[in-house]
């Protein structure tokens, strides 16, 4: 039989999302889901997600520029995957801006030729089928299309 749920205070539970939040960012949304999960609701919910960001524990636009530079640097997700996640986690569109910011275009060039060029130089078969898998694997990652054909084509000219 399931033991039923404490009651948590709201400055327990403050307690725990400062902790939370410390260990890695976070935006509103993963905050609210946790809190709700400690059955803090309302009133209550609110303040602690207003005191967690006057005491700077809780800051979307950190979070943005946070999650833009890892997806990018350790999956090398492009832009419009980032984006898409982003608003997926309700982040704002301003904070979705700076977030992508925080990306160097020479480098987002830079890293989309490196991928799409391995993943082409590994495929076998004739050209056609090969520049068609690799722009779906592009695409998967989530860089612009402009950016997959401006490469492929340059690998078409080198090839």
């Amino acid at each position: 039989m399931a033991e039923p749920s404490k009651y948590i205070s709201k400055n327990d539970a403050y307690l725990k999302l400062r902790t939370y939040c410390a260990y890695q960012e976070r935006c509103h949304s993963e905050v609210r889901t946790k809190l709700i999960s400690l059955k803090i609701y309302g009133d209550d919910l609110e303040e602690v997600i207003a005191d967690l960001i006057q005491d700077n524990f809780l800051d979307e636009e950190r979070f943005a520029r946070a999650f833009a530079r890892g997806k990018f640097r350790i999956k090398k997700w492009g832009k419009y995957k980032i984006t898409q996640e982003l608003k997926r986690k309700r982040v704002s569109e301003y904070c979705i801006k700076k977030g992508l910011s925080e990306i160097d275009q020479e480098e987002y060039l830079a890293t989309a030729k490196e991928l799409l060029t391995k993943y082409y130089d590994k495929l076998s078969g004739i050209d056609p089928i090969k520049r068609k898998k690799t722009y779906e694997h592009g695409a998967r990652k989530g860089y612009e299309s402009f950016v997959i054909n401006d490469i492929l084509n340059a690998l078409r000219k080198s090839k």
